[in-house]
């Protein structure tokens, strides 16, 4: 089988006999639309999408033979395509973005023999369209992929603002326009609010969270299976486990994106979230039949650690509440808000919704991006640039497979012990106790061979940390100035242990108590 890995022309991967799921009965449906906007995490198929689009646009109907397109559409009609990609501009410089857009509009000039008199780019783009539309007879199609990137590129820069500055003018282009356009798509990773880009013409239809188009990028289980099934049995022979573990081992890795709250099931009468898989860890995990984080490693979120740090917010806060749409959806440029941008570039997911109080429950999608994120927080916040977190983290692994709970318990205490506190506290923390419960929080989610259950709710309160291995079962419960005794009675008083009543494994229930005079460990109980 012939992957996509690094193609984004749909003409490159039909010609040449790659996979292609097909995604173009989404695409007949989203063509039926005016202007719209689609935001996607990075290398989720935006521009895959953008080409797909431009090809049917164009009238190629010798792409689309056995595809589902081809018995939704009769006429195949060719319209003028305008294609514009900021994935490959540098917009550090203050003229970038405009050399950029004004090369494009260079070539569209010549094409369609407009006269430039305009030194804005929006009434340049504007008179194009209108010629291109007058000499064809067919109304414009508009593509743009990765509308945000000269946003992106120089956020927390002086050079933003210029920028956004650009982008609005150059997209008021759309409002004046309208009579000459038959479909506009922008894509993008980040949302701006409407304030910011969006405000120079009519609002395009955001379907970024319209259930109807949660498949339109990335992989469904039933298109892996469809696609996939015979290499995923291979794989499977090669790491020596059955074809349905290695389904399993690819769901906890790559699945678990959500982009809406889900779509009506009548079968179970309630709203059902479709499942999303990371296409590119998928294509590149099937490849070389190795599991391992693909995507993740692509691109390190190192704006999303200043974003953080400059809100003093910490990712166990934002997992801890629930949120109306407008606070994960909607990014404002001027207040940087970390959630947004988060969630927005895939490493974050809507876990669950609340349709009465109209909330949504957000967390990581999988392995691959909770492992990846939670390490280069723990790495960023313990100033750990030795790898002294990680050793810890495989040492508590083995203790806690071989239930070694005093070793734990001593590995912890020297752990605390070496950390230079002062510096954290004073930067990052507004108290000792968010500074223990924090570290412990990234500690846990970095073990990654069991199952972390942090805060888990039930009916009467929240479990700190529940660890479940094949053996064993561990409810963690800390204190701050208490005692060890408290911790072991809230784990009994408020059932942390009865959803495990009738679990085969052994369960412990451990107690802890801080110090914040010796900040570190002081007690521990294991029962």
């Amino acid at each position: 089988m012939k992957y996509p890995i690094g193609t984004q022309t749909f003409r490159k991967i039909i010609e040449e006999g790659m996979v292609y799921v097909d995604k173009t009965a989404l695409v007949y449906s989203l063509a039926q639309k005016n202007i719209c906007f689609l935001c996607r995490p990075r290398r989720f198929g935006k521009s895959l999408l953008i080409s797909t689009l431009e090809s049917y646009f164009k009238g190629e109907r010798e792409l689309f033979k056995s595809l589902k397109i081809e018995e939704l559409e009769k006429d195949w009609m060719k319209y003028p395509v305008f294609r514009i990609d900021f994935a490959q501009g540098g917009f550090g410089d203050p003229e970038g973005l405009k050399e950029t857009i004004s090369s494009y509009l260079d070539d569209w000039e010549e094409l369609y023999g407009v006269e430039s008199k305009y030194d804005k780019l929006g009434l340049r783009f504007s008179k194009i369209l209108a010629e291109a539309h007058r000499k064809t007879g067919k109304k414009c199609v508009v593509l743009i992929d990765e509308y945000d990137k000269p946003l992106l590129d120089v956020l927390m820069d002086p050079v933003e603002a210029q920028n956004r500055a650009v982008l609005k003018e150059f997209y008021g282009t759309f409002k004046v326009a309208d009579e000459h356009l038959r479909f506009v798509l922008l894509t993008g990773v980040t949302k701006f609010s409407q304030v910011s880009v969006f405000s120079g013409f009519n609002q395009p239809e955001d379907i970024s969270m319209d259930s109807g188009f949660d498949a339109l990028c990335g992989i469904t289980k039933d298109e892996l299976v469809e696609y996939f099934d015979s290499e995923i049995a291979a794989m499977a022979r090669k790491h020596g486990c059955t074809k349905d573990e290695m389904y399993v081992l690819l769901k906890k890795q790559y699945d678990g994106y959500h982009f809406s709250e889900g779509a009506w099931d009548e079968e179970s009468s309630k709203e059902v979230m479709l499942d999303i898989f990371n296409p590119y860890s998928v294509l590149n995990a099937l490849n070389v039949r190795k599991i391992d984080d693909y995507w993740f490693a692509s691109g390190t979120p190192t704006y999303l650690m200043k974003l953080l740090d400059r809100n003093r917010t910490n990712i166990q806060e934002i997992l801890s509440k629930q949120y109306a749409k407008k606070y994960f959806m909607d990014y404002k440029a001027d207040t940087e808000d970390p959630l947004a941008m988060i969630y927005q570039s895939g490493y974050l997911t809507i876990k669950g919704y609340d349709g009465r109080k109209g909330l949504y429950k957000l967390d990581f999608p999988n392995n691959e991006v909770r492992n990846g994120f939670v390490d280069l927080l723990a790495n960023d916040y313990l100033n750990d640039s030795h790898g002294g977190t990680n050793c810890l983290v495989m040492d508590i692994s083995d203790m806690l497979g071989e239930c070694r709970l005093d070793d734990m318990r001593d590995a912890l205490t020297g752990f605390f012990g070496g950390i230079p506190y002062d510096a954290n506290y004073q930067e990052r923390a507004w108290s000792y106790e968010s500074h223990y419960h924090y570290t412990l929080y990234l500690i846990f989610n970095l073990l990654s061979c069991y199952t972390i259950l942090t805060e888990k709710e039930n009916s009467r309160g929240r479990a700190d940390i529940i660890v479940e291995t094949n053996d064993y079962v561990y409810i963690f419960e800390f204190k701050l100035d208490g005692t060890a005794a408290e911790a072991l009675k809230q784990i009994d008083d408020k059932g942390y242990a009865e959803p495990y009543a009738a679990d085969k494994r052994k369960l412990f229930r451990i107690g802890v108590n801080f110090s914040s005079e010796k900040k570190n460990i002081v007690e521990w109980e294991a029962v």
